[in-house]
């Protein structure tokens, strides 16, 4: 499975993957896990949100146990994230049908669309959708850095957008979702175990800075004559930084949009997105202000306009301590649990549906680059830790 989908959407230059929401490099990640599921006998659907579902047992019985995570990937992601989990979903069945369980509860295997946001912006699009979330006219006003909306991204890749929109029916019927994810992080490498539980994702959102000034002539115009938003836009980078190191947080300026973009061309707006997170809310709200009002005051010196918007927010998330105490107590209690400060569909969910979610060792540190990576030895770990708990919740 691995070896399959490993070549789709790879960039040959830099090494990483480029599978974004609703191309055709979607469409051929979607097909691969049409294929798995039918190659297993599994009932293949899509759900009006566009998420792929795979099941064992009657979909309509209710209380079932669903795994998986998503398939597309950041602008020159890793091979791991996202894809681990699938992989290891429908291999986790595998392993279970060799052990000849005998399940008494309906088993899905899941791929929510677009979980990284990386054309519209917005993260975890499918789960969101789903759990309404984000609703339909939100959704349908998003739209890619080529004017392309949602809807018509949708339509072109042959899906209906018509019917997109909460979907409470179909996760009443669910009992239970777990997720597996290489660890986006070192915990599990210094701790030395090759498989941990999740407790919780650190409260974290994106914010839209945008940043005004006047476009000029590079090679005319004297700098005190500026109105230059590429300034107040750098300071900012830096407020970030030095903000989130006292708050005990995390802040990035990873996006950066400029106009007209021309070399020899003073800009008239710097548009940049921070994204921040942070172990509890009010440190998250601490960094914030501190890095908006670092770029106002900055702004008022430049002679530029700052308006910034908040494009998305998650607050903190604690996964249900029920599930994930069952999970502790199915792999032995022997687990270590820790918290996580990146987003993913199971922590979207949980505010509907029982979730939790495994680890799996990323030795690396590194996610969301080329370099992500977890050893073979260590994805087989994860798949018979999650094989393991599918048979103690759906075959108990």
């Amino acid at each position: 499975m691995w070896a399959d989908l490993r070549p789709i959407g790879r960039h040959a230059d830099s090494g990483g993957y480029r599978r974004y929401a609703w191309t055709g490099t979607d469409a051929d990640c979607r097909t691969w896990f049409q294929e798995q599921a039918e190659a297993r006998g599994l009932a293949y659907e899509t759900d009006r949100n566009g998420n792929q579902w795979a099941w064992l047992g009657d979909p309509l019985a209710g209380d079932a146990v669903v795994t998986g995570s998503h398939l597309d990937s950041v602008p020159d992601g890793g091979a791991f994230d996202g894809p681990l989990g699938v992989v290891s979903s429908f291999a986790a069945l595998d392993e279970l049908r060799g052990r000849g369980a005998e399940f008494t509860r309906p088993l899905a295997v899941v791929n929510f669309g677009d979980e990284e946001g990386a054309r519209f912006g917005l993260a975890c699009v499918g789960s969101r959708l789903a759990s309404g979330q984000l609703t339909k006219e939100q959704a349908y006003d998003l739209r890619d850095g080529d004017g392309i909306s949602l809807p018509q991204a949708m339509e072109a890749a042959g899906y209906d957008p018509s019917a997109i929109g909460a979907d409470p029916e179909r996760l009443a019927r669910v009992g239970a979702f777990v997720e597996l994810h290489v660890e986006q992080g070192r915990a599990l490498d210094l701790s030395g175990d090759a498989v941990g539980i999740a407790s919780a994702i650190w409260p974290h959102g994106r914010w839209r800075f945008d940043f005004r000034g006047e476009a000029n002539h590079a090679g005319t115009t004297r700098l005190v004559d500026r109105r230059d938003p590429m300034l107040t836009y750098a300071e900012t980078v830096l407020a970030a930084r030095r903000e989130a190191e006292l708050a005990g947080a995390l802040a990035t300026f990873g996006k950066i949009s400029v106009e007209p973009n021309g070399v020899n061309a003073i800009p008239s707006l710097v548009r940049g997105w921070l994204d921040s997170r942070a172990p509890d809310q009010a440190a998250l709200d601490t960094v914030v202000a501190a890095i908006e009002q670092a770029a106002k005051e900055r702004a008022e010196r430049d002679g530029v306009d700052l308006s910034v918007v908040r494009e998305s927010f998650t607050p903190v998330i604690e996964f249900e301590h029920a599930l994930r105490d069952q999970l502790d107590k199915i792999l032995g209690g022997r687990i270590p649990v820790l918290g996580t400060g990146a987003g993913h569909d199971a922590g979207i969910l949980s505010g509907s549906i029982p979730t939790a979610m495994l680890f799996v060792r990323n030795p690396t540190g590194v996610s969301h680059s080329p370099a992500e990576y977890a050893p073979e030895d260590d994805c087989v770990a994860g798949v018979l830790a999650l094989a393991d708990v599918l048979e103690g919740l759906a075959c108990g």
